[in-house]
């Protein structure tokens, strides 16, 4: 049978692509990621309004329209068939043709069974092998709907030429070939990323786009191509101008190339004739990668461009100041602009660099460290601080004599920081660095999982001042001990600063300072370091010092002690006799929909950042506050406010820029329980894995249990379990190998913190996922990200290595079980650390009543107390006082007897 010779799509209007139409234009403001409008109606239930939005978009000069309903908080399937619905009783909306966008397969087909005309599905790929991607593309035929094809295979997104034409030819064949596909029904979108980023793998990503449409149409025939046209601008966001001029010039340049439809914004788009020259030799020079400095030239017209847009007033009365006053407003703003020039100036005024870092520059940093200690500045700003004094430092390093050519000496205290071996979190670190810098302190970083010997020598060989060590998971907390026993036993006695999330007084006390004679102080955050730093190398007061925290740690030691005397103990054995007692007779286990092993890659960040809880991102910049409450704070809520607005510009980036992603394994099993610990089955019932879960062995009041995780297991028959790892930071080296080299520790930390956040969001999204698919124990649960934050769904996600399970070694199970390093590329250190850092692995617990295992605030005896004053069950009490905690009747606590 005769193919047609042109793409037909359709509404209850035909589009026919005859060689007539030189560019069909997808109105992309119902896509519910690309509009925070359209979002908010659709999530407000506001359909009729959101039908305004479609409506817009029509009249705009859409030619199809794109529907999206891809959220994390929403149903969107069936958004995805109420609004198609809705479109289709309105004749001046549903005359164009609609292109159904998802990344969920259920809700292309939904939306295939109600859309009327032909419509286009976007996307499918290669990206989960060929058996997938042929079984959707016949869903598509079967519809008689075009496909648009993501150059995206098996090894993930086509960012060359070369990657282009391989995964659009291979798609081209298996469809056309394999499943008798219309050609004229594929649209390749072979991926328009960012240019003029700075990163050299960047420069040809729209020459390489250009290139691979005019190889597509030439080799694929009756193929289209198209593509999202504002990406290509997107390191100029905020720049209406230029981003305006790149997206004329470069769709100028793809509809030559062969392009046929694609995203665009009309209202983000210059006529390419009226593109003054000057900008668009500029843009045209980074578009074809033209000159080694196109970046460069681009980024420096574009600030003048951005000046002329915003008739900007820009107070620079300052720049009349004498040198050393304007690197200190420099210093205390975080301004780049104008710091090179300033610092060569200041180079001739002084005569040596070594007298410009120790003069103004450091005159400067002491300002921003007195402004931090006054509360006047917060740590972001600190930061930005820091990253122009390392620009500044950056330049001055060639101009420093080489050592022995009779340089004088530097006048500043060195201080080491390193994370212990094993340990490879360092975020803490750095910011302490960062701060310490700002007070006249020369910071040698070396990094993360250093041993006790590199530390010692290093420290030997620079002459440091103090050593501070860092450490997140409690098996850094004895490799501290090592390294302050190493330094005992080779006579080592510089001043030892402790820090970390896992630290704290009491263990430096009790375990850290009776084992090293010198000077040990635990560092409760950045903030306190620079009093102790002072006062513990001061020559005025370093021994009263040492000998005042000796005393005050000796102290210490007694009280607990003490208090470890009175505090009672049972043994394993009657902790083992007061188990939560629960009634499994009501209780079937719910089992799994899917069992065994499920890896699932490159998770769309677009929808992992919604299950974000940034609560914990402020407490990292030392910005104190509730997530959103924190903005109206009238302290800390501004800075707070525009901290989390570059968060998510640079989150933007990343996604956008495939900075990083996203991937997660996870594994569900049947398991039977021996007493405290859980053995788990493959699908034969051969054991196959074993984990121990610790108890509780503290003396309880009356009726309070001392809980295991495995209490939550039927103790006779086969339950299940899952256990899971996620990382967010697949591929982010790259990038904070960029910041570090530009010495840019602003980005580099911030960058840290987002990825952190989206390691602990990936887990909440996947256990949702495993909540209400693969295990379907919650099939109709749907909960707001604020309750998912307040663990109001059933079940819990405890992690090795905290209260509920505190063993890190139970990672190791885990690991192995789901060939964790294989299958997602998560390593374990010899502590149990997980590299990347940005991961986070963990169990599933489906047993409602598990909730009940940690009561948030409310700790165990003050329940029972509350339950014997006010005459209640001990559930009753639980209920009281955690409201939070969604009670779920299907099984029955067993109340103690009298």
């Amino acid at each position: 049978m005769a193919r047609n010779n042109y793409m037909k799509l359709s509404g209850l209007e035909p589009l026919v692509f005859t060689p007539e139409i030189n560019f069909v234009n997808i109105g992309e403001r119902t896509n519910i990621t690309g509009s925070k409008k359209f979002a908010r109606l659709i999530l407000n239930g506001n359909y009729d309004e959101a039908l305004e939005v479609a409506l817009d978009q029509v009249r705009g000069g859409a030619q199809v329209l794109d529907v999206c309903m891809d959220e994390g908080m929403l149903d969107g399937e069936f958004a995805m068939v109420k609004f198609l619905n809705l479109i289709a009783s309105e004749p001046e909306i549903c005359k164009i043709p609609i292109m159904i966008d998802s990344s969920k397969w259920k809700i292309i087909v939904a939306g295939l069974k109600c859309v009327q005309g032909k419509g286009i599905v976007n996307s499918i790929s290669l990206k989960n092998g060929e058996e997938e991607f042929i079984e959707q593309a016949k869903t598509v035929k079967k519809f008689g709907a075009a496909v648009v094809v993501m150059a995206f295979d098996e090894k993930g997104q086509a960012d060359t030429y070369e990657r282009r034409i391989e995964i659009c030819e291979r798609s081209y064949r298996v469809l056309v070939d394999k499943i008798k596909f219309n050609p004229q029904d594929i649209i390749f979108d072979p991926n328009i990323f960012p240019v003029a980023t700075g990163m050299d793998e960047h420069r040809k990503n729209a020459v390489d786009f250009f290139n691979a449409t005019k190889w597509i149409k030439k080799n694929l025939p009756g193929a289209k191509v198209s593509g999202g046209v504002s990406n290509v601008s997107f390191s100029f966001r905020g720049n209406n101008p230029v981003r305006e001029a790149m997206h004329a010039a470069f769709l100028y340049h793809a509809i030559k190339s062969g392009m046929d439809m694609g995203i665009v914004n009309p209202s983000m788009l210059e006529i390419y004739d009226d593109i003054p020259k000057d900008l668009l030799e500029r843009v045209e020079d980074v578009l074809f990668d033209r000159r080694e400095d196109a970046t460069e030239r681009m980024l420096d017209f574009a600030e003048t461009v951005k000046s002329a847009d915003k008739k900007e007033v820009v107070n620079e009365a300052w720049r009349s100041d004498p040198v050393s006053k304007r690197m200190e407003h420099a210093l205390v703003k975080g301004i780049l602009d104008f710091i090179i020039e300033d610092t060569e100036e200041a180079r001739i005024e002084y005569k040596n660099p070594l007298k410009v870092i120790e003069g103004p520059l450091m005159d400067g940093m002491n300002v921003v460290g007195d402004l931090f200690g006054e509360g006047k500045m917060f740590l972001p700003q600190v930061v930005k601080s820091a990253r122009v004094m390392k620009k500044a430092v950056a330049y001055l390093e060639p101009f420093m004599p080489l050592p022995g050519e009779g340089e004088e000496k530097s006048s500043l205290k060195k201080i080491l920081l390193a994370t212990v071996k094993g340990d490879v979190h360092d975020i803490g670190k750095n910011i302490v660095g960062v701060v310490l810098a700002c007070n006249s302190y020369q910071i040698i970083d070396l990094g993360v999982m250093v041993d006790a010997q590199k530390i010692i020598d290093e420290a030997v060989k620079n002459n440091v001042d103090i050593i501070g060590l860092s450490g997140l998971i409690t098996p850094s907390l004895d490799e501290m001990v090592n390294v302050a026993s190493e330094m005992e036993r080779q006579g080592i006695k510089i001043p030892l600063l402790i820090g970390g999330a896992t630290t704290s007084r009491i263990h430096t006390a009790v375990k850290i300072d009776p084992i090293y004679s010198g000077t040990v102080v635990h560092v409760m955050d950045a903030s306190k370091s620079v009093p102790i730093a002072g006062e513990a190398i001061s020559p005025d007061t370093k021994e009263a010092y040492r000998i005042k925290y000796k005393e005050i740690y000796q102290q210490l030691r007694v009280d607990h002690e003490a208090k470890q005397s009175i505090k009672q103990l049972v043994t394993y054995e009657q902790a083992k006799a007061n188990p939560v007692e629960i009634e499994w007779s009501s209780y079937t286990p719910v089992v799994p929909k899917k069992l065994g092993r499920t890896v699932l890659k490159d998770l769309d960040l677009n929808v992992v950042r919604k299950y974000i809880d940034w609560t914990p991102f402020f407490n990292t910049w030392m910005l104190s506050g509730k997530f959103p409450k924190i903005f109206s704070d009238p302290v800390v809520g501004a800075e707070a406010k525009k901290v989390y607005d570059e968060a998510n510009e640079m989150l933007d980036q990343a996604i956008a820029e495939k900075w990083l992603t996203a991937n997660a394994v996870f594994g569900l099993y049947p398991v039977v329980r021996s007493e405290d610990d859980a053995t788990v089955l493959d699908v034969d019932g051969n054991p196959v894995a074993s984990f121990h879960f610790l108890r509780q062995q503290g003396k309880k009041g009356r009726g309070v249990p001392n809980r295991s995780l495995a209490d939550y297991l039927h103790p006779t028959e086969k339950d299940y379990l899952g256990c899971f790892a996620v990382t967010s930071g697949t591929g982010m080296e790259t990038k904070l190998a960029e910041f570090q080299k530009d010495g840019d520790d602003y980005n580099d930390i911030m960058f840290k913190s987002i990825a952190d956040r989206l390691a602990e969001a990936t887990a909440e999204y996947l256990h949702e996922l495993v909540r209400k698919e693969y295990w379907g124990y919650s099939e109709d649960e749907n909960l707001e990200n604020d309750s998912l934050i307040r663990e109001e769904y059933a079940g819990i996600r405890p992690a090795p290595g905290y209260p509920a399970c505190p063993e890190h070694s139970e990672k190791g199970t885990i690991s192995r079980l789901l060939d964790m390093e294989n299958q997602i590329g998560i390593e374990l250190t010899s502590s149990f650390a997980m590299y990347p850092t940005s991961s986070v692995s963990g169990f599933f617990f489906g047993n409602p009543e598990s909730k009940y295992f940690g009561l948030g605030k409310i700790g165990e005896d003050q329940v029972a107390s509350y339950a014997k004053r006010k005459g209640m069950t001990l559930r009753d009490a639980e209920r009281a006082l955690s409201p939070n905690l969604a009670y779920q009747p299907n099984l029955t606590l067993v109340e103690p007897t009298a």
